[in-house]
C-alpha cells in the first residue's frame, strides 16, 4: 500500500509542472493569436500586443519544462544513460611519485 501511495505522489509531482507548462503554452499561443487576428479587423484603430499574458505564459512554460527536463536529466544521470560529457566527474587524489 505504501508503494502505491508513493508512486501516486510521484506522478502528481510530475503532472503539476506538465500542467503549468501546458497553461503557459496556451497563454502564449492565445496572446499571439489575438494580436494577429486583430490585424484583420478594420474597425480597430490601434493594435496592441498583450505582453502581460505572453510573459506569464513564458514564465509558466519555462518553469514547467525546466522542472521536467531537470528531473529526466538527473534520473538518466543516476542510471548512467547520459553521454560522457554529462557524467559525474570523479575526483582522483593526486599521486606524488618521488
Amino acid at each position: 500500500m505504501k508503494l502505491m501511495i508513493s508512486r501516486f505522489i510521484a506522478i502528481i509531482i510530475l503532472v503539476i509542472p506538465g500542467i503549468l507548462a501546458m497553461i503557459g503554452f496556451l497563454k502564449m499561443k492565445d496572446a499571439l493569436f489575438l494580436f494577429m487576428s486583430r490585424h484583420g479587423d478594420d474597425s480597430l484603430t490601434s493594435i496592441t500586443f498583450d505582453w502581460l499574458d505572453f510573459g506569464v505564459g513564458l514564465i509558466l512554460f519555462v518553469i514547467g519544462i525546466g522542472f521536467l527536463g531537470g528531473w529526466i536529466f538527473f534520473r538518466d544521470r543516476k542510471r548512467n544513460y547520459v553521454g560522457p560529457r554529462f557524467r559525474k566527474k570523479t575526483t582522483e587524489e593526486p599521486t606524488t611519485d618521488q
